[in-house]
């Protein structure tokens, strides 16, 4: 038995492959409970879940905490084995048969899902860029603004989203400082130069894979496995995409970084621009170097070392 369950905010549309069984439960205490009581009686091989912005984590957590084996796939990957198979119509019911469609298909792999802390970590972090990227926004309409009674409220808001970004800084402090866990792999991730507090507790909520994986996997989860393009004659450049874009955008600020402070980094980045390559070419290399090295250092749980 292989189940696709689309999520939206008032309920979850379940269906059952091969049998076809169809039904929905209210996206709440009772229908979560119902909806375990009846997959448990089914015993599925796999659920799968599509990431929908957050909606899903309830639901995914309490059948996972059922010993249900659960994956979270990206919606791209849905929407794309929906489209090739030729179903181009989309309702709740209509997605959920292709999501469990895709799931007797291609039948991704089970994941342990966040623990409450990584969870609450990430909810931060995610809030924390909200806010950045609020305030980018105001600095910017400041900027074309003449009215100084416009000017004065956009510096208002301004001054109050300055506060709220402290208090989220001391909310990620608090989070790390009180686990054990988060402090040991944040005392490692920042022996890296180039690596700082944002950096490592973006790590730490948006990739608990870290040091779980191999140098491909982690690279290929995060979007920094380079793809080729090839085509019969056709030899295009090989290109990264998909992945993480945040986690990606945060190693990217990292990498800079580390190409200016990180003696390692920075000799292969020159290296690469020696060699001809591209500046960007060269720092998605840096970018992936860093990552490949992160992730060798919390699974051997060694600090940095220069060489």
């Amino acid at each position: 038995m292989f189940v696709g369950i689309d999520v939206s905010k008032a309920r979850l549309d379940v269906h059952v492959r091969p049998t076809g069984a169809a039904f929905s439960v209210a996206r709440d205490e009772e229908g979560l409970a119902a909806l375990v009581a009846r997959l448990k009686a089914l015993a599925p091989k796999l659920v799968v879940l599509e990431a929908t912005g957050g909606l899903q984590l309830r639901a995914a957590a309490v059948l996972a905490a059922a010993g249900l084996p659960v994956a979270v796939v990206n919606p791209r990957q849905v929407r794309d084995f929906a489209r090739a198979t030729g179903r181009l119509a989309k309702t709740d019911a209509l997605d959920a048969e292709a999501i469990a469609r895709f799931a007797e298909a291609v039948q991704p792999e089970p994941r342990p899902l966040p623990d409450a802390e990584t969870d609450r970590l990430n909810g931060l972090i995610v809030r924390r860029r909200q806010i950045v990227e609020m305030m980018t926004a105001e600095k910017n309409r400041r900027h074309q603004v003449t009215r100084p009674d416009l000017k004065a409220d956009l510096d208002a808001h301004l001054e109050w989203l300055g506060k709220a970004l402290n208090r989220i800084d001391e909310d990620l402090d608090n989070a790390v400082r009180s686990s054990p866990i988060f402090r040991a792999k944040e005392e490692l991730l920042k022996s890296v130069p180039g690596i700082g507090d944002v950096a490592s507790r973006t790590l730490l909520a948006e990739l608990p894979e870290l040091g779980r994986l191999t140098r491909r996997q982690i690279a290929a989860l995060v979007g920094l496995a380079p793809f080729n393009r090839d085509s019969g004659t056709l030899r295009g450049q090989r290109t990264i995409w998909g992945g993480r874009a945040a986690l990606r955008a945060t190693l990217y600020m990292a990498a800079l970084a580390a190409i200016r402070h990180n003696p390692a980094i920075k000799a292969f980045h020159a290296r690469l621009r020696a060699a001809g390559k591209p500046a960007k070419v060269a720092i998605t290399a840096c970018m992936r170097k860093l990552l490949v090295t992160l992730n060798a250092m919390v699974r051997d749980n060694k600090p940095w070392q220069t060489a």
